[in-house]
């Protein structure tokens, strides 16, 4: 049997700002039902590649394909169009209103009359969160008030109402507690048994290893490389992000050394 495309393919891009290249001939992929761990030290040019696909900043050169089909992505509502969404670490949230305000915040649903139609927004907020955490009560709370795994639940719901397929996350679990880690992970965990593909920024390389199914890593703009999670310890991840070496490239002295 063929195999499927997969689902997003960024082939060589290159970004750059002024003289400085952020992105060097960067190839990643990802397919459904997956979560690729996009890694890297400050600087290491992550968030740049990401904003790349989610139409935020154009790349001067390089190929995006989804579905192994090439796409042009200019501006964030081409990205919309296509599935693609972000759920930025801030969220985007606007404090002083309830969940389904935010969830259709932008794209708010009218009655024939003209009104906005609040109980269709919040039938259809209640669907989302029905499947993504059955748990969530907090309707009718303006947001500002809920806990940082709730936000991050209806941050999630909106973007997975509006049919995203691609979800790049930007540190989901940053700032969060213990059990609020656990509702975001059980969420990711949902949309990845939905077939959703998911691009996980993370400076945590323990979110990343509880998260991912391969990691890439980036250092100074370039791919170091992308491993399967199974096949590497937390050390040769680390050893890629700070050395930019390959697990079969770094000896046992050096991975002793990143403790030392």
């Amino acid at each position: 049997m063929a195999q499927l495309p997969a689902l997003v393919e960024m082939r060589k891009i290159r970004v750059s700002f002024g003289g400085v290249v952020a992105v060097d001939d960067v190839t990643v992929d990802l397919r459904a039902g997956e979560v690729i761990g996009l890694v890297g030290g400050n600087g290491a040019g992550k968030s740049t590649l990401m904003r790349v696909l989610s139409g935020a900043h154009p790349a001067d050169s390089g190929e995006i394909l989804i579905d192994g089909k090439p796409v042009a992505i200019t501006n964030p509502r081409d990205a919309k169009a296509l599935g693609i969404e972000t759920i930025y670490q801030t969220l985007a949230l606007a404090d002083n209103i309830d969940a389904p305000g935010n969830m259709f915040l932008g794209r708010e649903l009218s009655t024939r009359g003209g009104s906005l139609d609040d109980a269709a927004m919040e039938s259809a907020t209640r669907n989302v969160m029905q499947r993504l955490n059955p748990n969530f009560k907090n309707f009718r709370t303006a947001v500002g008030w809920l806990s940082g795994g709730q936000r991050q639940a209806i941050a999630i719901a909106r973007a997975v109402h509006f049919n995203a397929r691609i979800l790049i996350m930007d540190e989901p679990t940053a700032a969060l507690g213990p059990a609020e880690t656990a509702q975001v992970r059980n969420l990711i965990q949902q949309l990845k048994s939905e077939g959703i593909g998911i691009f996980l920024i993370s400076h945590d390389i323990h979110d990343v290893f509880d998260l991912a199914d391969r990691i890439s890593v980036m250092l100074h703009g370039h791919l170091v490389g992308t491993v399967n999670k199974t096949e590497v310890t937390t050390d040769e991840v680390l050893a890629m992000i700070i050395m930019g070496k390959l697990p079969g490239q770094v000896s046992q002295e050096e991975l002793a050394e990143l403790h030392s």
